[in-house]
């Protein structure tokens, strides 16, 4: 029998238990995939502390894995056993060495992306490609703040967006991370602990502001954010790592220069299977052709997925960090 992190009762790190679980068995449409990585994301926290509510407990957490169907249910087409495949996708339950998985939500991954690397970059690469690409089109001249520019999104971002012909502005913790970033492709890394991002946007833009916030930070940073925008910028809010937000006057996006807003989620821009291949498509492509350079920067055992989720919150993480089964 497979083992699994599985979490009974919401709290800190600790909450997260080793235990067996049993094999599942794939019903129709469903294959079973053995994970050989299992990516670690903020969004995994939300559900740990409860901040986002799953469907039931206990449950395994973790929405993001790669690895290989080693066994396919009724109805199946496109997957067999042997394949090598990866997702990014809800309900929770990639904390497990083995899981079924309905065939849709999978794709399958070219030679030239191992399984390390997809479990790296599924969730966030995709979230990039979709806020790059689709959320907000960036185009050449386009000027971007990128919030925690040094994490696991952020760095996809500066590097993609960078490819795209964008001035890239990152917020960043340590000098240390600020380095990091301008190599991947952040002009002006800001150090927030040290420096008012606002002022320092508004010096590098001339006063005009940028075009879009991409803001994964949340509370701490959201009302400054809505500071750096030009008139009728875009701000986009796709995470909330430092609280949730604070409720909003709808006016203020008025008094601040007829501002847009969205929320936008990778599940729902990827529901539909051909969103999904595409969005996972041109992910692959820019890895292969070396635009966005993957960085894991550190790996645990899932089994110590509570130390993992310690360094993720105290930020002591750079790049991508992955669970392995």
């Amino acid at each position: 029998m497979p083992y699994a992190i599985r979490v009974h009762e919401h709290g800190g790190p600790e909450a997260l238990r080793w235990e067996e679980v049993p094999l599942p068995e794939p019903q129709a449409g469903e294959v079973l995939v053995e994970h050989t990585a299992v990516g670690l994301n903020f969004i995994d926290v939300y559900f740990r502390t409860g901040l986002y509510q799953p469907a039931e407990r206990p449950f395994i957490p973790g929405v993001e894995a790669a690895g290989r169907v080693t066994a396919v249910g009724p109805g199946v087409t496109g997957l067999k056993e042997g394949d090598r495949v990866a997702y990014a996708t809800q309900p929770p339950g990639s904390y497990t060495q083995a899981r079924a998985m309905p065939a849709n939500r999978l794709v399958k991954l070219p030679d030239e992306i191992d399984d390390e690397t997809a479990a790296a970059i599924m969730l966030k690469g995709m979230t990039a490609q979709c806020l790059l690409r689709r959320v907000y089109p960036v185009k050449a001249g386009d000027t971007i703040l990128v919030h925690a520019a040094a994490g696991g999104v952020g760095s996809l971002m500066c590097q993609w967006a960078k490819h795209l012909g964008a001035t890239v502005i990152g917020t960043v913790g340590s000098a240390d991370k600020a380095a990091r970033v301008k190599a991947l492709g952040c002009d002006y890394p800001i150090l927030y602990n040290e420096q008012d991002f606002v002022e320092r946007v508004k010096e590098i833009t001339s006063g005009r502001g940028v075009d879009v916030v991409y803001d994964s930070v949340g509370r701490a940073t959201f009302m400054k954010s809505l500071d750096c925008l030009r008139p009728m910028g875009m701000m986009v809010s796709f995470g909330q790592s430092s609280g949730a937000l604070e409720p909003l006057e709808v006016g203020q996006l008025a008094a601040k220069g007829s501002l847009f807003l969205t929320r936008p989620t990778l599940f729902t821009y990827t529901a539909r299977r051909e969103d999904l291949v595409t969005t996972a498509r041109e992910l692959f492509e820019v890895v292969r052709e070396r635009v966005i350079k993957v960085n894991i920067g550190q790996r645990w055992p899932l089994a110590e997925a509570g130390a993992a989720h310690q360094a993720l919150e105290a930020r002591a993480t750079t790049g991508s960090t992955l669970l392995m089964p």
